[in-house]
């Protein structure tokens, strides 16, 4: 549930005390000022009533997406008609965490659960931003011109990685392309931008000790919401190894296998794939193999883990 705004009868009799004040002043106002005054106050009013009723007035929302559970499993962060919110795992009212004209989107938790980095266009395209987990001002990270998307946080919290399309290779120069995004770390208060990987990598996260990077690759540039796809395009999970510099795949399926997230002590991982028919939860080793369906939907899509 979310919460609710005043009812629209109580901005009214605000309007009707309102001018009825205004027209007991004395002569010291003549009736266009009371009615430029009362006007002016009476928009302002609808006006703030309509952006309570737009941020707070569904009780059952439809379209919650990307939701990102707190790191001690307690707190779920959401967008919701590009804003965030947050409401405990156990259910409750929803909260705002943002209330902007812009769309934020794609909240992601630092390790210590005191911070949420997003992405917002509130400067025409996505940059990223960084807030605290108990709200307040959002505060930004990255200023170039390309959309940029938040992933993780670095283990020691010091930095967000993230994808866009900076700098490729020197080797793709002639055949540059605004689908295959780069890999980058930004401080979290601010600073230089530093390239980590330079081939295409999303949904990326951290091991636990930092040695290790495990994503989804990208091919080309197939609709991300596509169902059934299979083709040369497809995503696969793949691990990345700082140590060796090594790319490793580990899934083989002829589809789509993305969103992976590391389990049982960067061993295994969990991950969406259609290996199923739909979109469900798979869990592999992080060696390879056989896969593990955790979840069993059949008509709609798991779509965000």
């Amino acid at each position: 549930m979310f919460i609710r705004s005043i009812p629209v009868i109580r901005v009214l009799n605000f309007a009707s005390t309102l001018m009825s004040g205004l027209l007991s002043i004395g002569k010291a106002a003549t009736f266009s000022s009371i009615k430029t005054s009362f006007m002016n106050k009476l928009l302002l009013s609808l006006l703030l009533f309509t952006t309570a009723a737009n941020l707070f007035g569904q009780n059952d929302p439809n379209w919650l997406r990307y939701p990102s559970i707190s790191p001690d499993g307690k707190t779920i962060v959401f967008t919701y008609k590009g804003d965030l919110y947050k409401v405990p795992a156990t259910g409750g009212t929803a909260t705002a965490l943002t209330i902007h004209e812009a769309h934020d989107f794609m909240p992601v938790w630092s390790h210590d659960g005191k911070s949420i980095a997003f992405a917002s266009d509130r400067y025409g395209n996505f940059d990223i931003y960084v807030i605290s987990a108990e709200g307040g001002e959002a505060k930004r990270l990255t200023y170039h011109s390309a959309n940029e998307y938040p992933y993780d946080f670095s283990p020691d919290d010091k930095a967000v990685l993230f994808g866009g399309v900076r700098v490729d290779l020197a080797s793709n120069r002639l055949y540059p392309t605004g689908s295959q995004p780069e890999l980058y770390n930004v401080p979290v208060n601010g600073g230089r931008v530093i390239q980590v990987l330079s081939s295409p990598a999303e949904d990326v996260k951290y091991s636990k000790d930092g040695s290790l990077l495990i994503y989804q690759n990208k091919k080309g540039g197939e609709n991300t919401w596509r169902k059934h796809h299979t083709s040369a395009i497809t995503r696969d999970i793949c691990v990345y190894n700082f140590k060796t510099g090594l790319h490793n795949k580990i899934t083989s399926f002829n589809g789509e296998d993305r969103s992976p997230v590391f389990t049982d002590n960067d061993k295994a991982f969990y991950y969406l794939s259609e290996e199923s028919g739909s979109f469900n939860i798979h869990k592999m080793n992080l060696e390879g193999g056989k896969s593990e369906q955790v979840t069993n939907m059949k008509k709609h899509p798991v779509r965000f883990l």
